[in-house]
């Protein structure tokens, strides 16, 4: 087995995807150690959950911050305190610019099928209600490479859901998460196997 991929998480709520991720990791599915966390909100349970597990969890307030340059300094000062081979945004609720040694080193997973209902303010439960006033009758989330700008990465892994008749935003968002649990850590693994390239817009992942 090749090394663990060192992870760093950036979170900005419950933590529930740091959760998804050190379970995979404890069953095997998932070679990767997750080596900080960094929360953008005081109230972030995430934080705590990491704690639990003896991992370095970092404060790094948005709020406390001008602009988003002094903001990702400041996340990235924190980062580079450790030898992180991927950095994974989960539930990071703030916009990131990434240094060029990073590029191509940073991943989000978005609740829709990208380029679909993503962009500035699609987030959350902003998506799945625009999925269903929009009618349309499939939806689901994205695995991509993270950039400066909202949810225009090179894509990674994509998985559909269907949009029922009698949806809301909480039936159709437990859906997609459910798809999300499933499709991160497999998107991660196939980096950690050394498996994925980007050519422009375009991720290639050759077979196992």
């Amino acid at each position: 087995m090749p090394q663990p991929l060192s992870l760093a998480v950036l979170l900005s709520g419950s933590g529930s995807t740091l959760q998804n991720l050190i379970d995979r990791i404890d069953d095997g599915s998932l070679n990767a150690r997750v080596v900080c966390v960094i929360g953008s909100r005081a109230d972030a349970y995430g934080l705590e959950r990491a704690r639990k597990r003896d991992i370095p969890a970092v404060l790094v307030a948005r709020k406390e911050f001008a602009d988003t340059q002094s903001f990702s300094n400041a996340v990235w000062s924190e980062i580079r305190k450790h030898n992180v081979d991927l950095v994974v945004m989960a539930g990071f609720m703030c916009l990131l610019e990434i240094p060029d040694d990073f590029e191509n080193r940073v991943v989000n997973v978005h609740p829709g099928l990208i380029p679909a209902f993503c962009g500035k303010g699609m987030y959350g439960h902003h998506v799945h209600e625009a999925v269903i006033a929009y009618g349309a009758k499939l939806s689901g989330c994205t695995v991509h490479f993270a950039n400066a700008k909202y949810d225009e990465g090179p894509i990674i892994m994509q998985a559909s859901v269907p949009v029922l008749d009698d949806d809301t935003p909480d039936s159709l968002a437990e859906r997609v998460q459910l798809k999300e649990r499933e499709i991160y850590p497999q998107a991660i693994q196939l980096i950690a196997e050394g498996r994925v390239t980007i050519e422009g817009r375009r991720v290639h992942i050759r077979p196992a």
